[in-house]
């Protein structure tokens, strides 16, 4: 699909936060036939996704801004290290490593939960205790093949991040929609389920896609297979599997909440819109939408209870929200309800039909087990040692507690065993990179050849 002419039938055109002290990027509108790349909306323009509250699409405010220009205090519990980079656009070497180490820490704990939950993945609580013993999964396991393999979550997760990049990359060009980007990339992982290897014919693939380890079927959910089966691109309006309601939308999204230089709602947005393309029942994509906004208030310097409430302030306004605002207020409520454990977490797993597959199910469970964890081996434990979905709690949990703590509180012992450890390192770094440094390493008019060699724009 040519992102000159990408149209998004919700209406509405996904905002660019701007890496923070880098242009002003272009966006592209949608909506109408023929619509192609424009300048950034101006201060008086307000473009509005369908059913979504109005949101302005050029600059993000920082945060601990009012406005675009006008500093006001920033939030109780803000990270004041990580929030003067943000704010000033100014990044110095304490705000890189701070948000580096998030970075890091939201990429590989989600990729350590994911690990762990592997093993679980359709054994009920009654079955991991016999199995491990009373306390069921304490650490990595083999499963589907060794100790510390991923799923499909974690590929994802990966795809995802690449095709933020590669956003940034392109906004250079004026042919600037993300949504159509992270799209692209969702195809060059479907790409790795059918293919033997990579094809090395492909010059505009990237790096990501010449990793051979990525070229394995691990447990994708159907709803990813079909939804990316074939170019179009599915939006709010037209979604992909619209009776898709598992947590694999969800499991992945956890990078869009990385994108600190732009607004809650409108990483909100595109977490939601990207989250369609495959997955188009609300409690999917408003699960998805939850964890990303969850992620941007950890990376941010919130607490965890305050990012949530962010997210239920913001998912308020969106139809069909009830089941994704239900699932969070009661991982709020069970933190005050007696100690927390396996039976505490088992009545969060499991949904309405009993067997926890829901999306909504997977955040509750991630969501309480990162509140009440005393340390991020805890919190896993806790996250896949059920009857639900072990695989997406445990990789929402670890993203979680990766975002809120960084990756020096990651277990040593599981980072050891842990599969594509380097892959997932080297793209956490980019991100970084990219988010805090994007204007040195390419512009409208200069490049670096070995950045667009490894995030081509085309």
């Amino acid at each position: 699909m040519d992102a000159v002419n990408a149209t998004n039938d919700t209406g509405s055109t996904t905002g660019p936060g701007p890496v923070p002290g880098g242009p002003r990027p272009a966006t592209t509108t949608a909506g109408a036939a023929g619509a192609g790349t424009q300048a950034a909306p101006g201060p008086n323009e307000n473009p509005t996704a369908a059913g979504a509250p109005a949101l302005s699409l050029h600059a993000p405010a920082p945060a601990g801004t009012g406005k675009a220009g006008g500093a006001t205090p920033a939030p109780a519990g803000a990270n004041r290290t990580l929030g003067r980079g943000i704010a000033t656009g100014l990044w110095g070497r304490v705000e890189q490593q701070d948000f580096r180490s998030r970075v890091r820490g939201t990429l590989v704990g989600s990729a350590l939960g994911d690990a762990l939950g592997a093993p679980a993945a359709g054994l009920s609580l009654a079955a991991l205790r016999e199995a491990h013993g009373p306390d069921g999964l304490t650490g990595p396991v083999p499963a589907l093949g060794r100790r510390g393999r991923v799923t499909a979550a974690t590929q994802l997760t990966l795809f995802t991040v690449d095709g933020l990049i590669r956003a940034h990359v392109r906004r250079d060009t004026g042919a600037w929609h993300p949504p159509t980007d992270l799209h692209r990339a969702y195809l060059r992982w479907a790409a790795t389920q059918h293919d033997w290897g990579p094809d090395e014919r492909r010059k505009d693939n990237g790096w990501l896609a010449q990793e051979e380890w990525l070229y394995a079927r691990r447990a994708p959910h159907r709803a990813c297979l079909t939804g990316f089966a074939d170019d179009v691109l599915g939006t709010l309006d037209r979604p992909k599997n619209p009776t898709a309601r598992d947590a694999a939308a969800a499991s992945r999204s956890a990078p869009f909440g990385l994108l600190v230089g732009w607004e809650p709602a409108l990483v909100l947005q595109l977490s939601v819109e990207c989250a369609a393309q495959s997955h188009g029942h609300p409690t999917a994509h408003l699960s998805a939408g939850a964890v990303a906004v969850i992620v941007h208030g950890l990376v941010r310097g919130d607490s965890l209870d305050a990012a949530v409430q962010r997210a239920l302030g913001l998912l308020g306004a969106r139809p069909g929200h009830r089941p994704v605002t239900d699932a969070l207020q009661r991982a709020l409520a069970a933190v005050t309800q007696g100690s927390p454990g396996p039976d505490a977490v088992e009545a969060l797993a499991a949904d309405e039909a009993g067997d926890g597959c829901d999306a909504a199910d997977a955040l509750a469970t991630a969501v309480y087990c990162a509140l009440v964890a005393e340390d991020v081996p805890q919190g896993l434990r806790l996250a896949v040692n059920h009857g639900g979905d072990s695989i997406a709690a445990g990789t929402l949990c670890g993203a979680l507690l990766g975002a809120l703590h960084g990756e020096t509180a990651l277990p040593a012992a599981w980072l050891a065993e842990l599969e594509g450890r380097a892959a997932l390192l080297e793209l956490a770094d980019d991100f970084a990179l990219e988010m805090t440094q994007g204007p040195s390493l390419h512009s409208p008019t200069t490049a670096s050849p070995g950045w667009l060699a490894r995030y081509p724009r085309g």
